[in-house]
């Protein structure tokens, strides 16, 4: 496996490199835009040269791709079986547009409307161009990321050797990305991302079907700031104390504060459909309370067995911390509202 290692660890350092690049270019150009024509100052040059750093940035990480799936092949000691015609993953067709669709220059300038709205709001223009340049940074990385994903994608598409992918991290990873890794698509999958997201996908074959990282491993590797940082105080908390990391992560989707136990608490959604994991444990306790089945199936309503409903808000790990007083309390209510089994 170290060669297999040596391989993804080269990739990575090429596409970090290629973003590295590309934001410390269009860091210099942004700074040369004038503050008091800064649409002007765009159209006559510095616009257009940004576009060309973030295709070339683009370029770059897309060039390494098949290089990089035909490493993987080679290291499983197999040779490279492409369709016929789909030899040669094209680069260049993966540069120069956003990974929208969009023309390159439509969004590059985004940050200018950004930064030109700001100002009139009242923010000084460094403050203003500060922010603009934080979102083109952000822009720039994440298409010239997505271009390097792009390309390996299309290879691991067309060589036939290729399975499926494990989804990895690395070290910035969020927490949403970090309960995906490990996991593994099939070969024709797209790579589900957001802006800034610094997973890649580990090409697999039938000889090596592919190494799964533990998210939990992921946890611990990181420092007690990092983790609440990542997770939130009260996520990452809840983990430590033996919570699910995939419940404690998920319960921050649909999150909505509600009138609830005499007072407002932040409930999540998360769950809390008729196929979710609560919502069919408040139906296994009601049932054990009092004695009446409720309707799992259509065939079950029509024979009059009744539905249950959910009346109880799931309460959010970070909701759990601020109410319970007590260490007693607090496992018991992260063992109540599912995080804890």
């Amino acid at each position: 496996m170290a060669a297999h290692d040596e391989i993804v660890r080269t990739y990575g350092e090429q596409q970090q490199r290629a973003v590295l690049q590309t934001s410390i270019t269009v860091e210099r150009l942004w700074r040369e835009l004038a503050g008091a024509d800064l649409t002007g100052s765009w159209l006559r040059g510095l616009g257009p040269a940004m576009v060309r750093a973030v295709a070339a940035g683009q370029l770059l990480a897309a060039s390494t791709g098949q290089a990089y799936v035909n490493a993987m092949v080679a290291a499983d000691g197999l040779s490279q079986d492409y369709e016929p015609g789909a030899s040669r993953v094209n680069a260049r067709a993966l540069s120069g547009v956003a990974s929208d669709g969009r023309p390159l220059d439509s969004l590059l300038y985004l940050p200018v409307i950004r930064t030109k709205t700001l100002i009139s709001n009242g923010l000084t223009l460094q403050e203003a161009m500060t922010s603009g340049l934080f979102q083109l940074q952000r822009m720039a990385a994440s298409e010239v990321a997505d271009a390097g994903r792009g390309a390996a994608g299309v290879a691991m598409a067309a060589n036939r050797r290729v399975t499926g992918y494990v989804r990895m991290v690395r070290s910035g990873a969020c927490a949403r990305c970090v309960i995906l890794a490990g996991r593994w698509y099939r070969w024709n999958a797209d790579f589900q991302r957001h802006k800034r997201c610094s997973c890649y996908g580990v090409p697999a074959t039938d000889v090596r079907p592919g190494r799964h990282m533990n998210p939990m491993g992921f946890f611990n590797g990181l420092s007690r700031a990092e983790q609440d940082r990542r997770f939130g105080v009260g996520g990452a908390e809840a983990i430590r104390n033996g919570a699910d990391i995939y419940k404690v992560v998920n319960a921050s989707r649909g999150v909505q504060t509600l009138d609830a136990y005499g007072q407002k608490v932040v409930a999540t959604l998360e769950g809390t459909t008729r196929r979710g994991e609560f919502y069919q444990q408040m139906r296994r306790e009601a049932e054990q309370r009092t004695g009446q089945r409720f309707a799992r199936t259509g065939a079950d309503v029509e024979q009059g067995l009744p539905r249950f409903h959910l009346r109880t808000p799931r309460l959010t790990p970070g909701e759990i911390y601020r109410l319970s007083e007590a260490r007693g309390e607090l496992i018991r209510l992260l063992r109540r509202f599912g995080y804890l089994s």
